[in-house]
């Protein structure tokens, strides 16, 4: 249930309206929860302007929905387990590994560091260790890359604590929750 109202398109001012066309224009649709980040303007739009700049950046697609499943995973969002559910379709992810990266796990060796970093960057509040670090780095993670891990897993938790925060509703196809081992 909503615990905050959602901005409807027609009743944003004419800024939110622009940021919602350049959202819709990208992901085909306007997600409920930037309408409702919209709330702060300068939040949606610095979210959306994060986004944008992390689409710029290496690390590939497919592995930054990877590390969102975890996280939203991790957090208990189901509203961005949906999206990201989703969104790894869109990435060419597999049903398998959909399912292995929210629960932190690949049979790629070099994919299975960075899900296990996340996981630890998760644990530890980013207080990870040299040795992990150096783990990341002796599969072949650059300094570059690591620092878009961590920036995505700190931007995709605020989008978990916000959604769930607020209760956004979901407007994703429900992702099924995982049954426990």
């Amino acid at each position: 249930m909503p615990r905050m109202n959602a901005i409807e398109p027609e009743n944003a001012n004419q800024e939110m309206q622009e940021l919602y066309q350049q959202v819709e224009n990208n992901l085909g649709m306007l997600p409920n929860m930037v309408k409702t980040l919209a709330n702060a303007p300068v939040v949606a739009k610095s979210y959306i302007s994060f986004w944008n700049l992390m689409e710029q950046g290496v690390l590939p697609t497919s592995l930054k929905e990877k590390i969102s499943l975890l996280v939203s995973e991790a957090n208990g969002c189901s509203y961005c387990i949906s999206v990201h559910c989703a969104l790894s379709k869109g990435a060419g992810l597999a049903d398998e590994e959909v399912l292995d990266s929210r629960q932190g796990q690949s049979p790629d060796r070099k994919t299975d560091q960075a899900l296990k970093f996340a996981s630890r960057i998760l644990d530890t509040r980013g207080a990870v260790t040299t040795d992990e670090m150096d783990a990341l780095r002796n599969v072949g993670y650059t300094d570059q890359e690591i620092t878009e891990m961590v920036a995505l897993i700190v931007f995709v938790q605020f989008s978990n604590y916000f959604n769930n925060a607020v209760g956004t509703v979901n407007d994703f196809p429900k992702a099924d929750a995982l049954v426990a081992n």
